[in-house]
């Protein structure tokens, strides 16, 4: 019996282990530089293959460098990059066929179509992909029978561009909103820890040393931003164009919203930050703040130090049931923070009537509270966003117009509907 009781611990741990491995696991399959390493391999030897088939060419390695420049983690960078990225090669490849006919290839002829393959390049939009105009031309003009050669490789990049966007099409790649939103609930348990940090300050003595360094890692949140930028404008690309989402410009919007609503809240913390330092610079070897005022606002940064946390999880939540738990535990959190920071807002003043030392940086501390309940408010969360939905909206129909054009070319197609639809808005 003995032997099972000390058995069993030992197999509890290793389901333990195990069960963060194979999430690790999943996780890493799921990573974006994964994903794109094994979607790109896959569609260069598929375009390495059917060029096989359709070129003369013994080797056809265009068309397989062209499906790994074309291929992309999503479908919406697939095709926007994918278009330019074809362009830039068949111009140079066309460049190189107009200079192979003048002249041959030596370091004079060479930087004439350096110089003419990145100036046209910048004059046939291909964006950030001018250099491969210049690329693609120096590669064909290397080779003998340039003008046998060229048409081959045009075919090549074709085929391989073929294959890239289809390979997107047929197999559409994942959606990027978990990631992204795990990246905006990291941003905000940080931003907690920081909120906690400083509220053990207000009734604890501080060091100077000790409250810049808090002030450090509060600036080093810009940096966090900007990764959680970065994979929400992936998430966003994911969610366009791709078949398996429905409703993908409210998820957008709704992450975008969020994401701009804990920005500025970083840059309040930061602020708050800034100004506990300045208060441990006055009093180095004593509390911030009175012991009583302390405590009050201490517990005001712990309630929105969780309400923070419950934001990020509402904005990143995609069940109706689980985003209604979020939305009440935030309210729960900001009910709570709002009558703590009235308490702390009525033991700061009369502190400063009893002693006026330092009454600028008390009244900085209650302002930058209220401007951290503001923009957590729900209220306001619901005016933002339905704002950006509107907005979104307008640039939407404003960018597909030509569409209600086209419609009205045709009898009945869309005119008569169009105007009563605008009259029925005028009556309701």
């Amino acid at each position: 019996m003995s032997e099972e009781n000390r058995a069993s611990p030992d197999a509890a741990a290793g389901r333990t282990v195990r069960a963060p491995r194979a999430t690790g696991i999943v996780r890493r399959w799921r990573d974006p530089v994964v994903v794109q390493i094994l979607r790109s391999t896959a569609a260069a030897t598929i375009s390495y293959a059917v060029a096989l088939q359709l070129s003369d060419v013994e080797a056809p390695l265009t068309a397989p460098l062209t499906a790994l420049l074309v291929v992309q983690v999503t479908l919406y960078a697939t095709i926007t990059t994918g278009v330019r990225r074809v362009n830039s090669v068949v111009i140079g490849v066309l460049i190189a066929v107009g200079f192979s006919s003048l002249v041959g290839l030596s370091w004079w002829s060479l930087a004439l179509i350096i110089l003419a393959s990145l100036t046209v390049g910048q004059f046939v939009r291909v964006g950030e992909f001018v250099p491969e105009v210049a690329i693609s031309a120096m590669l064909v003009l290397g080779v003998t029978q340039v003008g046998a050669s060229a048409w081959d490789r045009v075919l090549e990049t074709l085929i391989g561009a073929v294959v890239g966007l289809s390979f997107n099409f047929l197999l559409a790649p994942p959606v990027w909103v978990d990631t992204a939103g795990e990246s905006i609930e990291n941003l905000a348990r940080r931003m907690r820890r920081l909120l906690l940090r400083g509220g053990e300050q207000l009734i604890t003595p501080t060091a100077p040393e000790q409250a810049e360094q808090r002030l450090f890692e509060a600036r080093q949140l810009d940096d966090d931003v900007a990764d959680v930028d970065a994979a929400l404008r992936q998430a966003e690309d994911s969610l366009r164009l791709n078949p398996r989402v429905r409703e993908g410009m409210l998820n957008r919007v709704v992450l975008r919203t969020g994401l701009d609503t804990l920005e500025i809240c970083v840059v309040v913390v930061r602020v708050l930050s800034r100004t506990f330092t300045d208060l441990s610079r006055e009093r180095p070897h004593e509390p911030l703040l009175p012991r009583g005022t302390g405590a009050a606002l201490q517990e005001t940064l712990a309630h929105i130090a969780d309400a923070v946390v419950s934001f990020a999880v509402l904005v990143t939540t995609q069940v109706s049931t689980n985003a209604d738990a979020a939305e009440a535990r935030l309210a729960e959190e900001l009910s709570a923070a709002v009558a703590s920071r009235d308490r702390a807002a009525r033991l700061l003043l009369d502190d400063v009537r009893e002693d006026p030392r330092g009454w600028q940086l008390h009244g900085a501390l209650l302002t930058e509270v209220d401007r951290l309940l503001d923009e957590l408010d729900m209220e306001h969360r619901s005016r933002r966003l339905m704002e950006e939905l509107d907005r979104s909206a307008r640039e939407q129909r404003q960018r597909f117009s030509w569409l209600g054009r086209l419609r009205s070319l045709f009898p009945g197609g869309g005119g008569g509907g169009g105007g009563g639809g605008s009259r029925d808005g005028e009556r309701g």
